[in-house]
């Protein structure tokens, strides 16, 4: 610019009268850049006070207008154009010869490390001038050629060392994933470390005793454990209660079988062991003993030592709803998820000696396992059992590790693709095949950027959490640290975790606003048993969603970013048609167990896997709109109000109507019948017109999160998939109890519970209508 000002002066033998100088402000959040163009005139800037000087100075001519001067400024103006043009080409010219020398002599920095990855030019403002250069096609393909070349089963390998959270094992896995991030030229690598609370088995250790008949006999002393289960002794009659769960309390109760002060032996599977131990714990049950049936885990050896946790919760129970950053100080308190009586795991082996001791009721058929004993039930105050637990409470370091890379329109608006790294044993299901999925991808990822010259609209932040085994601890503490603005920015969260536990079957939980797009990459991706299919007809085509949706339960890592933080998420798996994967919470999840359960294509396995996320995560990045179908929960919410108006006349005795509910939901339906045809009416390559969409889009999951409940005190507050009385669920079985006249039913309860499920409805309805005055509320 120098040399044009100085070829500029001597064209026109003076100073140049006035310039341009441009301010470059940081955002202050650094998620964009702003420019500050100011105009000003030196002369005018320095003699302002003679700018209005005398009229008569003679200094001040009458400009001339003659052919000959119009003419001469014509070419000077034509003549200025040309020699800037031709200054520009040269200077932009040379730039790109010294960048591309650079690159192909730089011996220590390999091209298109993190630190050339483009930037947001925030001068422009349509999204046209950052297009992707890959179109769709090309795009995936390159994608499923990158996967092709990855070794995964030497990942798993590699991966499935000893790593129990805050462990030395668990450190160096840390430090691997952050190395290959670094590796990979990821544009930012980072780490979190929380200061959390777990429990581990103690110096005494944990005993079963069997009291009968004027006896002692020691049952095991057992070397798995259950995280969080309250410690102490506890002695009471032995009862068998099937899986533990509601209806399975209640059958004993018709049965006239007395729970209160005894011992519940309950077998694994169908819910998670917390919620077992709180079910027993609502009965008031003394202790619970958790074993695993043949009939549920074939082929498990009969003495595996089991281990998980029963905080019925996710993250840190004795931090609830605070970040375990940096030793912060936080007021005494603990979760209400963590169970008041104790809790263990027993083998099989010792579960089998209890249960033939066992007089009593015999059990329902469907509660029969396949042991020798006979299932009895029970009750009997000559049979007790004392459950000694003296599970230890310590503080650990834990890290979560992170890497990212940044879009290039919205680089403040990012999907999460995240899985487990602790585990207590091998964990290859558990952990390490998320865990190489993620190394993998981020590889894969990393390669489209910066070899390929794909340019996401949006970030890709890459997440390997520690202490998952505890209840995704990681995942919730960094989520509690972040509570004020992910919802702003996290627009969709994709969990690694368990992606391969067989071969022959696809099931995935999801948000309803992740179905659209779950269901068309079905139809990209190829069956890994059968190439010639895609896996939207492997798993039965147009009715792919009831073959393939399953519920999301708490013990699903998605779970936490779904009920507790508003964002749309997607958990999934390759299974075994009718079959669970036995294996987790024990050494027996190891790589010989996994490669017979997927036919030996373990690595076929695991490539579809890596496509299917993949896959979901370039549509989410390279569209101009938001693949989240904010259509779908109308379908939800149509379902819901059904059932609410079947008890429509017995409200209406109480005094209360369901008008205003059902006015709600049509609300929610307008407003998104509004958004599609905004959608369809607008131009979205204009990037401001874009963004706006998109923010009402990431808006809708959010705001079903129940505005009337504490994030400390009730955590999940999603009024579909969150737990407590603010949920659509807790509503309806608080409705059914209007027909049965022998229970006690608050209709203050009721009548709030309605209220405020209402208004929760409608503010969903405000958010996704966009500005306060576009809203057409006839509320």
């Amino acid at each position: 610019m120098d040399t044009a000002r100085s070829t500029i002066s001597n064209l026109f033998r003076g100073e140049p009268s006035t310039y341009t100088r441009f301010s470059l402000a940081e955002h202050m959040e650094g998620d964009s850049s702003q420019v500050e163009m100011k105009l000003s005139n030196s002369e005018t800037e320095s003699e302002v006070g003679n700018s209005m000087g005398d009229p008569r100075d003679p200094r001040i001519m009458k400009p001339k207008h003659s052919p000959k001067n119009i003419c001469f400024m014509i070419v000077c103006t034509l003549l200025i154009f040309l020699i800037g043009f031709l200054l520009g080409y040269l200077s932009y010219r040379g730039r790109m010869q010294t960048k591309g020398q650079s690159c192909s002599n730089a011996d220590s920095v390999p091209c298109g490390t993190a630190e050339e990855l483009p930037s947001k030019d925030d001068s422009d403002t349509t999204l046209e001038a950052t297009r992707p250069f890959l179109e769709w096609k090309q795009l995936k393909e390159l994608l499923k050629d990158k996967f092709l070349v990855s070794s995964f089963e030497s990942r798993f390998s590699d991966f499935s060392v000893s790593r129990e959270a805050g462990s030395e094992g668990d450190q160096s896995l840390a430090l691997t994933v952050y190395n290959e991030f670094k590796r990979f030229g990821l544009h930012s690598v980072w780490n979190d470390e929380h200061y959390v609370k777990l429990q581990s088995l103690g110096s005494t250790p944990n005993r079963v005793t069997l009291l009968a008949s004027g006896t002692t006999e020691i049952i095991e002393s057992p070397k798995g454990y259950l995280a969080y289960s309250a410690a102490g002794q506890a002695t009471g009659k032995l009862v068998y209660a099937n899986y533990g769960r509601e209806e399975d309390f209640k059958m004993l109760k018709s049965m006239n079988i007395g729970v209160n002060g005894s011992v519940v032996i309950v077998r694994g599977g169908k819910i998670c062991f917390a919620a077992k131990v709180a079910n027993a714990q609502k009965v008031k049950a003394a202790a619970v003993l958790i074993y695993l049936d043949p009939a549920d885990y074939a082929n498990m050896p009969v003495d595996t030592d089991v281990f998980g946790h029963v905080h019925l919760g996710t993250g840190d129970p004795y931090t609830p709803g605070f970040p375990s950053f940096n030793h912060t100080q936080f007021p005494p308190a603990q979760s209400s998820g963590l169970p008041s009586i104790p809790a263990q795991t027993i083998t099989t082996n010792s579960a089998r000696r209890l249960l033939s001791k066992m007089t009593g009721q015999l059990a329902p058929s469907e509660w029969k396992g396949t042991l020798s004993p006979p299932y009895n039930l029970g009750n009997d105050d000559n049979v007790q059992v004392e459950v000694e637990v003296n599970n230890v409470v310590a503080e650990k370091m834990i890290h979560n590790v992170f890497g990212v890379i940044k879009g290039l329109t919205d680089p403040d608006h990012y999907v999460v693709i995240g899985a487990q790294r602790d585990s207590w044993g091998p964990g290859v299901a558990k952990s390490a095949v998320g865990t190489s999925l993620l190394v993998e991808m981020a590889k894969a990822l990393s390669d489209l950027v910066v070899k390929d010259g794909y340019k996401p609209r949006r970030s890709i932040v890459f997440a390997s959490w520690s202490a998952g085994d505890f209840g995704s601890v990681g995942a919730t503490e960094w989520l509690e640290g972040y509570l004020s603005v992910l919802h702003l920015k996290a627009f969709a969260y994709i969990n690694l975790d368990a992606a391969v536990l067989g071969s022959q079957t696809f099931k995935a939980s999801a948000s309803p606003m992740l179905y659209t797009l779950l269901g068309n990459t079905l139809k990209e991706v190829d069956s890994p048993l059968d190439s010639s299919k895609t896996l939207y007809q492997n798993v039965g085509g147009d009715s792919w969603e009831k073959q393939t949706i399953v519920p999301m339960t708490m013990d699903d890592a998605s779970y936490a970013f779904q009920a507790f933080s508003g964002i749309p998420s997607v958990s999934f798996s390759f299974t075994n048609d009718g079959d669970t994967y036995p294996y987790f919470g024990t050494k027996e999840d190891n790589l010989s167990n996994l490669n017979a359960r997927t036919g030996n294509r373990i690595d076929d396995i695991a490539r579809a896997a890596a496509n299917v996320a993949g896959q979901m995560v370039l549509r989410l990045t390279h569209d101009h709109q938001l693949s989240l179908d904010f259509d779908r929960y109308n379908g939800e919410l149509y379902s819901f109000v059904f059932k609410i108006n079947r008890f429509a006349k017995q409200l209406k005795k109480a005094g209360l109507t369901v008008k205003w509910l059902s006015s709600a939901r049509g609300d929610f339906d307008r407003a998104t019948e509004t958004l599609k045809n905004n959608i369809l009416n607008s131009d979205l390559n204009n990037a401001g017109i874009c963004r706006a969409i998109n923010e009402r889009i990431m808006m809708v999951e959010y705001h079903f999160l129940s505005p009337y409940a504490s994030p400390k005190d009730t955590p999940f507050r999603h009024i579909f998939y969150g737990s407590g009385p603010h949920t659509l669920m807790s509503l309806l079985e608080n409705l059914n109890l209007v027909n049965n006249k022998t229970t006690n039913l608050d209709m203050d309860v009721l009548r709030n519970q309605l209220a405020l499920a209402t208004w929760t409805i409608q503010g969903a309805a405000n958010a996704l209508s966009g500005d306060i005055w576009d809203i057409d509320n006839e509320f």
